[in-house]
């Protein structure tokens, strides 16, 4: 893996990211076409930072979010990569284009991993990634804390989604309607939009049928059913 221009930790805030370099090094087309990114370039405080993945990785993703993974009032970057023979895993990577923290790859070429967001789900003062496990096979919504420079996974939660096979977009999110953190997902027939807390145990709530995009696009704006 190559970067140029690191900056230093003590100026490690990402003001924007996105992904280039299109590669068809690896064949999935999950997200409708044999393209995936083999770089990573993130606009910091300091100046550009490129970060090149090897000939065996790639981003298999939308687009890369920006996080505060540690509090700290600075933005690391979450995306999603994948490898040749691996699969997919979730890193973050900070403005200096150092991985600080990710999962493990899920151990099979052409398995995927979705991701919800990033919040501090459930008020401890530590930030959780969400995702969702395989979408189109497992339907496993996993939730990973990282605390103290240490990511680990803390639950699941079975019959969910966020994507089918060929769309271009992740479906929901994480949302705030004033009354703290929720993902809103699919059930994993994809009659059902839902919102889900998660505070040690998760606690799910039927928002309305699935309708399209569209139906998301309300239930992430708040607006009622």
């Amino acid at each position: 893996m190559a970067v140029t221009c690191a900056v230093s930790a003590a100026q490690a805030d990402v003001l924007s990211a996105h992904y280039t370099e299109p590669t068809t090094r690896y064949a999935h087309g999950v997200l409708g076409d044999a393209i995936e990114y083999g770089a990573l370039v993130m606009e910091t405080a300091a100046g550009t930072v490129t970060v090149r993945l090897p000939d065996s990785l790639v981003f298999e993703d939308i687009a890369p979010r920006l996080v505060d993974i540690d509090l700290d009032g600075r933005s690391e970057v979450l995306v999603v990569e994948s490898g040749m023979t691996a699969g997919a895993r979730i890193a973050i990577y900070d403005a200096t284009g150092t991985v600080k923290a990710a999962t493990p790859h899920i151990g099979q070429r052409n398995r995927w991993y979705a991701p919800v967001g990033a919040a501090d789900l459930d008020n401890d003062g530590f930030v959780e990634v969400a995702f969702v496990d395989r979408p189109h096979l497992a339907k496993t919504l996993r939730i990973w804390r990282y605390t103290a420079g240490t990511f680990a996974e803390v639950a699941s939660l079975s019959g969910v989604t966020n994507h089918r096979i060929g769309e271009d977009t992740i479906a929901g999110g994480i949302r705030n309607c004033d009354e703290g953190p929720e993902m809103v997902l699919a059930t994993a027939d994809w009659q059902q939009v839902v919102a889900i807390r998660f505070d040690e145990a998760f606690t799910v709530a039927n928002i309305g049928p699935h309708q399209g995009r569209s139906s998301f696009a309300a239930a992430m704006d708040c607006l009622p059913k």
